[in-house]
């Protein structure tokens, strides 16, 4: 494999069709598409600081890089990439790419980021950006911080963990994902979805966990959540109290306490609902 060291490249599409190389501290400044088309390339150190650095690639790997506010719409039409330790201050990073991997990425901008990607791997991941992972699926999410509304809209096949989630609107439009052991905030969590669990999650959200068919919950706690599961299936085990819970559609929902229990029945079939309380 060739070695490029400590090259300055401006000029559209400067390595375009480049191919088993590894690029080393080596800085793309003004110059759109540098390595359009790439394949089999390593890159170590190195800073992208314009537009669409990596569209139609293969088989990338990034370590210790950096891409810089303009090195937008960066990522697209590109799979197999593996990402360590990397910077993004640019939107738009990622779109339409295949197998994802990124452990140690921090998203500074992260509108329209990862959308309609599929087979996702992140770990140790900090994103600040609204409309996160839009449309994308078969994804594995550990460790991740995330602060920005509309989070995961349209997604399928998700499974998140270990995570803070600051997100208004989340999982809307969804199917088949998991959270485990993380924190949630936002309200109209999960509306018009399916297949929604939720495992040992603290979670505030006002009308959270509305318009869903099929959701669990197992070892949740509901911290200030009102108006929750109006029309939705539900299996809920919930620790302590919950705020309020306003016309769900069947299933059973088990708590020590619930505070205000909205029950209509010219709304809904109120048999069709099983509440526990322990207190």
């Amino acid at each position: 494999m060739e070695t490029l060291k400590r090259g300055f490249y401006t000029g559209e599409r400067a390595l375009f069709h480049l191919a088993d190389t590894r690029i080393e501290e080596a800085i793309f400044d003004d110059g759109e598409s540098p390595l359009k088309h790439s394949s089999n390339i390593e890159l170590i150190d190195t800073s992208f600081k314009w537009k669409y650095p990596l569209w139609y690639a293969e088989n990338i790997s990034m370590k210790n890089c950096r891409l810089f506010d303009m090195a937008r719409a960066g990522i697209w039409y590109t799979n197999n990439l593996v990402m360590d330790n990397v910077t993004i201050e640019a939107p738009k990073s990622f779109r339409r790419c295949n197998n994802i991997k990124l452990n140690k990425v921090s998203f500074f901008n992260a509108a329209e980021t990862l959308w309609s990607c599929r087979g996702v791997s992140l770990n140790d991941v900090k994103v600040k950006g609204d409309y996160f992972a839009m449309n994308s699926s078969d994804m594995t999410i550990d460790k991740m911080e995330l602060v920005g509304n509309y989070g995961f809209d349209g997604c399928s096949n998700v499974t998140v963990s270990n995570s803070v989630l600051l997100t208004k609107d989340a999982f809307w439009n969804c199917s088949n994902i998991t959270v485990k052991d993380s924190y949630i905030c936002g309200e109209y969590l999960g509306w018009n979805s399916e297949n929604l669990t939720f495992e040992n999650c603290t979670i505030e959200s006002l009308q959270g966990m509305c318009y869903i068919k099929g959701i669990t919950m197992k070892n949740c706690k509901l911290i200030n959540t009102t108006l929750s599961f109006e029309y939705s299936d539900v299996d809920a085990q919930i620790e302590g109290k919950i705020d309020s819970v306003k016309n769900p559609t069947s299933g059973i929902i088990k708590a020590d306490h619930i505070d205000e229990l909205i029950m209509e029945d010219n709304r809904v079939d109120t048999t069709a609902t099983k509440i526990i309380m322990e207190e």
